[in-house]
């Protein structure tokens, strides 16, 4: 009897370790990445995304003149008139156990003597959480109403693709001369939150009837009668006549000139202005030509989309939005073009006497500079990063000459084939438009390429 004995108090033998995961395989697609046609345009934009992560008070980004200001080096002297932009992407990561709100501020100054009057066009601001947390989604999903997203920078792109104004956002503001003017006051809320982390994505359209100076600040929650209240005007006033750069510093860019392929690459986060707002292009064979000319059956060309130093796919051609004015600790170029909208209209001709099926997908390949192994390079099976989550809009005429206005959510993983967005059947010789639009989300992970394959 004590054989059972001894075996009921035995330890249950451990379980069988879950098997590894196979490793990624590399599959290679034979096609060629053709330079984007087109360029940005020179809208200026304020971009504020160094650091990523605040948790104290301070300047994020000024371009106000640095004379009379307590820390010069903090103001880069920069005016907008006319269409500018605003982009701001942080998140704050409380430091005190009060687990008190960050406050995101824009301020805009009117240095004339007339009135400045500003029209917001289009404009969203979204909280991680609880406006637009990271769930997962499925690779592909159609987003007409803008209700599919994952992340707040995801649904900010959504409502500016569909040219919405949030409510939150007055149509027009007027500065009076020598006056300032709160354009964004928005908290970023920790308090329910565990661990107390939260981000803010926001992106502004706006024209200008005269020339204003702008800057993003931070600073924490006031209080009045036992609760939280935004800072005061006179609050953002003082930030940014006596403040300094909010720290601690984000990881300094590599050098331009490190080049060697070898050679470890650091982008940095971009702190500044930056040129360019949108990306329009008609997609042609040649700068000579009125079409586009589908592949021969079975094969494929790609058009990169927000290529950069180091991940140009063999197009030779950078898209990375330029700086006119940055700090020295922060990103050389606007890598990743996030808030930066891709209008791209393809007028596909079909050269043959017969049917042809052609498809329009968008893909995450392996990032390459020169492409190494004469194509494309795909994981199978995936890794886990996640490098794209974002709507895209397709407009073009379906097989039965329907117009069709589609917008549709992806999620990719890096070395992601993806899947076809749009197939349409071309009749001999037949010339069709698609047009293909996308905000560059944050986020995500550059760059992707515009896939036409003929079946």
């Amino acid at each position: 009897m004590l054989l059972p004995l001894l075996l009921a108090q035995a330890s249950p033998p451990a379980p069988s370790p879950s098997p590894a995961p196979p490793p990624a395989q590399e599959i290679v697609i034979p096609q060629i990445v053709r330079p984007l046609p087109g360029a940005l345009d020179d809208v200026p934009v304020l971009n504020s995304n160094s650091p990523e992560i605040i948790g104290t008070e301070g300047i994020l980004l000024s371009t106000f003149p640095p004379e009379g200001k307590v820390t010069p080096a903090a103001h880069l002297n920069f005016g907008f008139n006319g269409r500018f932009d605003i982009f701001a992407h942080h998140v704050f990561k409380a430091l005190s156990p009060a687990k008190t709100s960050a406050y995101l501020g824009v301020i805009a100054y009117n240095p004339g003597s007339r009135p400045v009057t500003l029209d917001t066009l289009q404009a969203a601001s979204y909280l991680s959480q609880p406006d637009a947390p990271f769930i997962p989604l499925p690779p592909m999903l159609e987003n007409p109403l803008g209700r599919v997203f994952a992340g707040p920078g995801d649904r900010a792109m959504s409502d500016l693709l569909r040219g919405l104004r949030q409510a939150i956002f007055p149509p027009r503001i007027t500065i009076a001369p020598n006056a300032y003017q709160m354009l964004l006051n928005l908290p970023i809320p920790v308090a329910e939150l565990d661990p107390p982390v939260n981000g803010r994505s926001t992106l502004m359209r706006l024209r200008s009837s005269g020339p204003v100076y702008l800057a993003s600040l931070a600073l924490m929650a006031r209080t009045a009668a036992n609760r939280e209240v935004p800072p005061s005007l006179q609050d953002w006033e003082s930030l940014l006549q006596t403040g300094s750069l909010v720290t601690p510093r984000d990881r300094p860019p590599s050098l331009l000139d490190n080049t060697a392929p070898t050679n470890q690459i650091i982008y940095g986060r971009v702190a500044g202005v930056a040129i360019g707002s949108s990306w329009q292009s008609q997609v042609t064979d040649n700068p000579d030509s009125a079409s586009l000319t589908i592949p021969a059956a079975g094969s494929a060309f790609s058009y990169g989309l927000s290529t950069l130093a180091r991940g140009r796919m063999g197009s030779d051609q950078s898209q990375s939005a330029q700086m006119r004015v940055r700090y020295p600790d922060t990103a050389y170029e606007a890598h990743g073009n996030y808030g930066i909208q891709y209008d791209l209209s393809l007028p596909l001709v079909n050269p043959d006497s017969q049917p042809r099926a052609v498809t329009l997908a968008l893909q995450t390949p392996i990032k390459e500079d020169s492409l190494s192994r004469n194509g494309l390079r795909f994981f199978d099976p995936l890794p886990t990063q996640t490098f794209f989550r974002g709507s895209v809009r397709l407009r073009y005429a379906d097989d039965q000459g329907k117009l069709q206005v589609r917008y549709i959510h992806l999620v990719q993983r890096r070395g992601q084939q993806g899947e076809p967005l749009v197939r349409l059947e071309l009749a001999g010789g037949e010339r069709r438009l698609v047009e293909f639009s996308l905000l560059y989300p944050p986020d995500s992970t550059p760059p992707q390429v515009l896939t036409v394959s003929a079946e």
